[in-house]
């Protein structure tokens, strides 16, 4: 690709108790609770103006899983106005958040006219960075959305993640692998993805959370589902299901595997 990443080097040690910050922070599955934290963090006076304005990122990215998306990019807008007194690397990496989460919101709304320019932008202030782990944030974004180039963005985050050793960095190999299998799903290749699947289930394995985990393995019977080898999937489903009884996609699984020539309900590729 044109935005090579070739000169990345080691995330400064900040930049990394930063992100960790921020990862304590961010609770997905309530953003309202995560805009709440943001927003005191963004305002508050014993950070300096750089860590604020990185918390504003976030605060904007919240703002936007919860449908307000105007909101979201007047935030954005405001940071981009205000002159932000800082070395190179940290104004690029806070273009590249800004840039990233500008992508976020176009691919949200299947715009990917608008977030491949944004997401490519991301990558390549996050490597004058010096942001490993930006880098393969917005790279997973654009394997997921630039339609014809998923592989190539794919490849070049497994590069990035051949040279680190940072668990959290390496962490980035569940969402790369799991997005790639996705795309080799959709396109009619089941091995290929049952074999990237099984890659995002090792990384998950080493270094990922337990609901990656539990999601990387699904997408293996998934694919093992379409390839026709229903007594393995049936047997990964079942120990799924004894781990969460309540998981609906884990259910839609067991139906679809039970009876074959029934609709099952949408699974979590849908």
């Amino acid at each position: 690709m044109e935005d090579s990443t070739d000169a990345l080097h080691a995330d400064p040690s900040h930049r990394d108790s930063e992100q960790r910050a921020i990862d304590r922070m961010w609770d997905f599955g309530d953003p309202m609770a995560s805009e709440a934290r943001f927003r005191a963090a963004a305002a508050d006076e014993a950070l300096d103006a750089h860590a604020r304005a990185v918390m504003a990122t976030q605060l904007a990215r919240a703002i936007a899983i919860q449908g307000r998306v105007d909101e979201a990019h007047a935030a954005l807008d405001a940071l981009e106005a205000e002159r932000h007194e800082s070395g190179a690397q940290d104004a690029a990496e806070l273009r590249a958040r800004i840039a990233l989460e500008r992508g976020r919101i176009a691919a949200s709304a299947e715009r990917a006219d608008e977030a491949v320019p944004e997401l490519t932008r991301a990558v390549r202030e996050a490597a004058v960075s010096g942001s490993t782990f930006l880098v393969l944030d917005a790279l997973h974004m654009l394997a997921l959305n630039d339609a014809g180039h998923e592989e190539e963005w794919a490849a070049e985050g497994f590069d990035i993640l051949d040279g680190v050793r940072d668990p959290r960095l390496r962490r980035w190999g569940v969402a790369l692998h799991n997005n790639l299998g996705w795309t080799k799903h959709d396109g009619g290749d089941a091995l290929a993805a049952l074999h990237h699947f099984r890659k995002a289930v090792e990384a998950a394995d080493a270094y990922g959370t337990a609901g990656q985990q539990h999601v990387a393995r699904w997408a293996v019977g998934r694919a093992l589902r379409t390839l026709g080898r229903t007594d393995e999937a049936l047997e990964l489903q079942r120990e799924l299901a004894l781990a969460r009884p309540d998981d609906p996609y884990v259910r839609a699984e067991l139906d679809a595997l039970a009876s074959p020539t029934t609709e099952a309900e949408p699974t979590i590729e849908a």
